[in-house]
C-alpha cells in the first residue's frame, strides 16, 4: 500500500505538470532540455506519426505507445492529447512504484523503500521527464521493469518482451538489458539465448511497425538515416567530462539555476546543460542561492557516504545489482561524452540506477532512526528545490506566451 500512495502522489503531481508543458501553444522543439516534445505530442497523439527528422533509432515506439493512448483515450471521450498527457504521468508514477518495490524487496523495509521512492520520484530528472511527452519515461520504466523481473527471477519471455521494448523504444537502451542479463542472471548460455531471440525478433517487429504506420521512420538497420545524428556528436575533452558527470550526480536530483538561453527560434530555451555549438562556449547550469547550493552539498553528502559503505562492504554483499548499476552508469558516461547537446535530456536511463545503487549502498543504516529522518529531511528540501525548477520554467512559459 506504501509503494501505491507513493506512486499516486508523484503521478499526481505529475499529471499537473504535464498538463501544463505539453500544450499544443509550445509548438516548437528543444524549448526544454533539448526535449522534442512537439514531435512526441503529434507523433502519440495524432495521426501525424511520422518523424520529420527521418531517424532510424526508434524502430518499434509507435508500437509500444500508440495502444496505450488508444486504451486511455477510451476513458477520455477519445481525446488522444490528454490521453497521452495520463499515459506520461501513469508511466512516471509506475516508476517510482517499482523503485520503491525493488528496495522493499531487497532490503525488506518498507519504510526505507518509501523515503527511496520518494527520493527518485522528487528527483529533478523524474519530475521533468514523468512529465513531458518524450521517449525517456518509457525507457525508465522499461529500465526498471528489467531490473525487478530478475530480482524476482521471472520467466525467460517477460525478459525477451521487455528487451523488444527497450530496443523499440530507442535502440541504444537495450544495452540496459544485456548488462543487467549478464550480471545478475551469470549464466552466459541463457544470455546468449536472451540477445539472439531479441535480435531476430525485432527486423520482423520493425516491418509490422512500418506496415501499420507507414513511413513512419527508416528501418533500423538503414545506416544512411544515421546521418541525422552526426549533429548531435562533439569532441570529447575534459571540460565535457566534467559538465557531464555534474549533470549526472548532482543536476539529475536537485536541480541548479537552468540555462535561459535566446536563439532560434526566437524564443527563450530553457536547458541544464548546452554543449559548445557554433564556436560558443559550453554551457552549465549553476547552484547561486545558498539554498540550492546547500540542498547539492547535502546530496553529494549522501552520495559520497553511499560511496564509502559500498567500499567497506565490498566483499561483504551480493555484487550482482550494484555492479549491474555501475556498468550502467559507466556505459552512458561513455556514450554522452560523445553524443547530445543537451546532456541532461537522458538523466532518465542513468537517475534509477544512481538511486537503487545508493540504497542498496545505504542499507546497513536504513533501519536507523537518525538516517530515516536525514533522508527524509533531505528529500523534503530537495522537493522544494526541484518545484523552484518547475516556477522557474513556469516564468520562462509566461514570456513564451507572451
Amino acid at each position: 500500500m506504501d509503494g501505491l500512495l507513493l506512486a499516486a502522489f508523484f503521478f499526481t503531481v505529475y499529471l499537473l505538470i504535464a498538463s501544463i508543458f505539453n500544450q499544443p501553444l509550445f509548438n516548437y522543439d528543444d524549448l526544454f532540455f533539448d526535449t522534442d516534445a512537439k514531435l512526441w505530442r503529434t507523433r502519440f497523439a495524432t495521426e501525424s506519426y511520422r518523424d520529420y527528422f527521418e531517424r532510424p533509432v526508434h524502430p518499434l515506439v509507435l508500437m509500444v505507445v500508440r495502444p496505450f493512448v488508444w486504451i486511455i483515450s477510451l476513458f477520455l471521450k477519445g481525446d488522444t492529447f490528454y490521453a497521452t498527457v495520463v499515459l506520461v504521468a501513469l508511466t512516471g508514477g509506475l516508476s517510482v512504484f517499482l523503485a520503491w518495490y525493488f528496495v522493499k524487496e531487497t532490503t525488506g523495509s518498507s519504510l526505507y523503500a518509501a523515503l527511496i521512492g520518494a527520493l527518485f520520484g522528487g528527483s529533478t530528472s523524474q519530475m521533468i521527464f514523468g512529465s513531458f511527452m518524450e521517449t525517456y519515461v518509457f525507457l525508465g520504466a522499461a529500465a526498471l521493469i528489467f531490473i525487478v523481473l530478475l530480482l524476482k527471477d521471472m520467466p525467460a519471455y517477460t525478459l525477451v518482451l521487455t528487451g523488444i521494448a527497450a530496443f523499440g523504444i530507442t535502440i541504444s537502451n537495450f544495452a540496459q538489458t544485456v548488462f543487467a542479463h549478464i550480471l545478475v542472471k551469470r549464466n552466459i548460455k541463457q544470455w546468449i539465448i536472451y540477445g539472439a531471440i531479441v535480435t531476430v525478433l525485432v527486423f520482423p517487429l520493425n516491418i509490422l511497425n512500418n506496415y501499420i504506420y507507414p513511413n513512419a521512420s527508416p528501418y533500423f538497420w538503414d545506416f544512411k538515416a544515421l546521418g541525422w545524428e552526426e549533429k548531435n556528436v562533439f569532441p570529447v575533452n575534459v571540460q565535457r567530462a566534467n559538465y557531464l558527470g555534474r549533470v549526472m550526480v548532482m543536476s539529475s536530483f536537485v536541480a541548479p539555476e537552468p540555462l535561459l538561453l535566446k536563439e532560434y527560434p526566437p524564443i527563450l530555451k530553457v536547458w541544464m546543460f548546452r554543449a559548445s555549438i557554433r564556436k560558443a562556449p559550453m554551457q552549465i547550469g549553476q547552484y547561486y542561492g545558498w539554498f540550492e547550493t546547500s540542498v547539492a552539498y547535502l546530496w553529494l553528502g549522501f552520495v559520497a557516504l553511499g560511496g564509502l559503505l559500498f567500499l567497506k562492504n565490498l566483499r561483504k554483499q551480493d555484487m550482482r545489482f550494484p555492479l549491474t548499476f555501475i556498468v550502467t552508469i559507466l556505459f552512458y558516461f561513455a556514450l554522452h561524452l560523445r553524443y547530445g547537446k543537451d546532456v541532461f535530456l537522458y538523466a532518465a536511463n542513468w537517475t534509477y540506477a544512481i538511486t537503487l545503487f545508493l540504497a542498496l549502498a545505504w542499507q546497513e543504516f536504513s533501519k536507523k532512526r537518525w538516517f530515516q529522518f536525514s533522508l527524509l529531511g533531505f528529500v523534503s528540501l530537495m522537493l522544494v528545490n526541484n518545484t523552484r525548477l518547475i516556477l522557474f520554467m513556469l516564468t520562462a512559459a509566461f514570456l513564451h506566451t507572451r
